[in-house]
């Protein structure tokens, strides 16, 4: 019955979406996209102080939706922000992530918290929660000389100002302000709809245990036209309504439901924590989940405080930390799988590891939502969160959950699947985070076109990816992404581009704002920068060859080549983040396929990756089929093959060939290939015996003369 009606509902909502009235997305895909703050170039600034205090304007800055990533000339340090505050005599206080002091933007005799301003330790950007006045590290310093200057006690919050907004800018957030009114208004509490209605739309989002008492409390309701649940988001001094989340499910083909979710305003400006209005300011213990209905089951089922991110196990925004210093102990209990586990794990240290505790997945521990309707106790299933800080690991005890959770979740373990080539599946098993993968291939095959579908594929389903193209700009690094994204040329179809642009915009996929040879240390900084703002699980290097032109040339080539990949593989262990190293090969003969040997400086390579991909192109063949795949090295489990591809010129995609004579060879390891040469010998002879037979047999029919040409084809294969 509920499946007709939340069909038409769905119906409904794409109707309403087509009209860009709503700006639909898909749960799964969990796209997250930060606003990034655009610093206008201060490095010639003469008479800093001077300047501001004859024109009264501090730096100006603009949040845009830029996807490069550009790291500060002298990245700041949390000892560089101390002492500069003590040498203003500015009291602060050392939190958890962020260094609290007293707002500058309230007078002091009206001031209610005596550290309303935060100021972050990795990145120094600064929040008063007072004022939700907001800058970088450099824009507290100049407020501060000017307060020092004038003899000032507090600075007016209007003293940061941006870049005036353009007319579409305005009309833009016009519109999704009176989008967010009309939503909210038009939306229905759950206490006045018909009891059999509101156990309808319960049983279509699995919360019949969520009273309606819990629903009203969180300010949950309901959205006809589209049957969706609407969670509003409170925020600001005044606790006004900010914007919205529309929630609509429905059931897939094996059973389960899924789950689309729609914000306004759109992602890259939803910095909401849900609930957070009604988490009391003396509460010194918080739960963090990954979903609204699951801090919902929290709330209900335990008492205790509970927030959910924006964008769930996808990304903890730095922005929010601030309003997360308050509490003692965060249990972090993100959802049921591994992917939530992993991000727990990264997230902790954010937050910091000393008061976050980790819900461990499994059977009697998964998402709240669904241990709620399980009949779990959730109250215990949170004091037996165990701690993220850990001194040392001295026995197996202490792994031994940890070792059963992988067994039991062996798919989710393996990583992210991808989906435009299921043979490299059966070979890698999945993307994993904390690896290091070596991709290689010759000049003019393709490399970094092959490589930017295969990181556009995890990105499409999730994966926070960061690209690093030393070699082509970004601008046409992102045509052709953006190409096999739409799968067609979009130069033929000018009148689609605003619509695949668009979607193409929603992925978490960000640019390194660099192009031709970088030095090592700023290429590791910008990592590590946009890790902590973006909560980045793929960077991809295009390639290593570039960043080796700014060493000390009196320096063996090979040693600094074997110094940067070290430098890559301690990257991607610490930050658990995967990093995908492309390295141009020697120079081999036309006629001769590559080997992990023929890669540029092979040995520390080909030792520290977890991963060695080659990409093979037979140069003097002309046929489909001349490129494939090859798996040299995979640490995972071992197993390691080739599988061709066939390049889409249209869509400058690669294809597995459905209807080929070409099938996955998977190559066999030393020790199958010692066992079978010394255990199978007797088969071996038969099998010749059979084939001679056969062979024998098929001379003496009639169908068995065969063209030379096709005759050599059959025996390559």
């Amino acid at each position: 019955m509920w499946r007709g009606l939340l069909l038409k509902g769905t119906t409904c909502l794409l109707q309403v979406g087509a009209h860009k009235f709503l700006h639909p997305r898909h749960f799964s895909s969990q796209c997250f996209k930060l606003n990034r703050t655009s610093e206008a170039p201060w490095n010639q600034r003469l008479g800093r102080a001077s300047f501001i205090l004859s024109h009264k304007v501090i730096r100006s800055y603009k949040k845009d939706t830029k996807s490069t990533v550009e790291i500060p000339s002298s990245p700041i340090t949390v000892t560089d922000i101390k002492q500069y505050l003590r040498s203003k005599e500015i009291p602060f206080h050392d939190g958890y992530s962020c260094l609290h002091i007293p707002s500058i933007f309230i007078d002091s005799s009206t001031r209610k918290d005596s550290s309303s301003l935060f100021v972050d330790k990795t990145t120094g950007q600064f929040l008063c929660k007072d004022t939700l006045v907001e800058g970088s590290w450099e824009d507290l310093q100049d407020c501060l000389e000017v307060m020092q200057k004038e003899e000032q006690n507090f600075l007016n919050p209007h003293v940061l100002l941006g870049y005036p907004e353009s007319v579409e800018e305005q009309e833009e957030r016009e519109r999704e302000l009176r989008e967010v009114q009309e939503i909210w208004s038009s939306s229905v509490p759950f206490t006045d709809l018909p009891e059999d209605d509101a156990q309808l739309i319960k049983t279509m989002f699995q919360i019949t245990k969520i009273s309606n008492a819990t629903l009203k409390k969180f300010g949950v309701k309901l959205f006809k036209p589209t049957k969706s649940l609407v969670f509003p988001w409170f925020g600001g001094p005044d606790s006004s309504l900010k914007g919205i989340k529309l929630l609509s499910a429905r059931r897939t083909d094996s059973g389960e439901v899924a789950y689309n979710e729609v914000t306004v305003p759109r992602c890259s400006s939803y910095y909401n924590l849900f609930g957070l209005p009604l988490v009391n300011c003396l509460d010194s213990e918080v739960v963090l989940t990954g979903r609204e209905l699951d801090t919902l089951a929290v709330s209900q089922a335990t008492g205790l405080p509970s927030v959910a991110l924006p964008r769930g196990a996808s990304c903890l925004p730095p922005v929010l930390l601030p309003y997360l210093e308050q509490f003692k102990r965060v249990t972090l209990w993100l959802g049921g799988d591994i992917r939530s586990w992993e991000a727990s794990k990264i997230f902790a240290r954010k937050l910091g590891l000393r008061r976050c505790a980790l819900v461990r997945p499994g059977e009697f521990q998964p998402c709240p939502l669904e241990a709620l309707s399980r009949g779990r106790n959730l109250s215990h299933i949170v004091k037996a969160s165990i701690p993220a800080a850990h001194k040392s690991i001295v026995s197996f005890k202490q792994l031994r959950d940890d070792v059963y959770g992988e067994l039991v979740n062996m798919d989710q373990v393996a990583g992210v699947k991808w989906t435009r080539f299921p043979e490299l599946n059966r070979l890698l098993k999945g993307h994993r985070k904390g690896e290091l993968t070596v991709f290689t291939g010759p000049t003019g095959s393709g490399k970094t076109t092959f490589i930017s579908e295969l990181a556009l594929d995890l990105c499409m389903q999730g994966v926070n990816t960061l690209w690093g193209s030393f070699e082509i700009n970004n601008v046409r690094l992102a045509k052709i992404m953006l190409t096999q994204f739409a799968m067609q040329r979009l130069e033929e179809k000018l009148e689609q581009y605003d619509f695949w642009a668009d979607r193409f915009e929603e992925l978490p996929l960000y640019f390194m704002a660099f192009h031709g040879q970088q030095n090592i240390k700023t290429v590791l900084d910008t990592m590590q920068h946009a890790v902590y703002l973006y909560d980045i699980n793929h960077v991809v290097i295009d390639n290593l060859q570039f960043m080796m032109g700014h060493e000390n040339l009196s320096v063996d080539r090979f040693a600094v080549q074997d110094h940067i990949i070290g430098v890559f593989r301690k990257f991607a262990t610490n930050s658990c983040c995967h990093v995908t190293l492309i390295i141009h090969p020697r120079k081999e003969d036309d006629d001769r396929e590559l080997q992990t040997a023929s890669i540029f400086g092979s040995a520390k390579a080909s030792q520290e990756a977890d991963n060695v991909l080659i990409l093979q192109e037979k140069k003097l063949v002309t046929c489909p089929g001349r490129r494939s795949l090859q798996v040299t090295k995979n640490r995972f489990d071992g197993d390691v093959g080739v599988f061709p591809l066939d390049f889409i010129k249209p869509s400058l995609t690669f294809s597995t060939p459905l209807k080929s004579k070409h099938k996955l060879r998977k190559v066999p390891s030393k020790a199958e290939s010692e066992e079978g040469v010394q255990g199978d010998v007797p088969k071996k002879d038969e099998g010749k015996k059979q084939k001679v037979e056969k062979t024998a047999k098929a001379a003496k029919s009639p169908q068995a003369v065969k063209s030379p040409a096709k005759g050599n084809e059959t025996t390559r294969e």
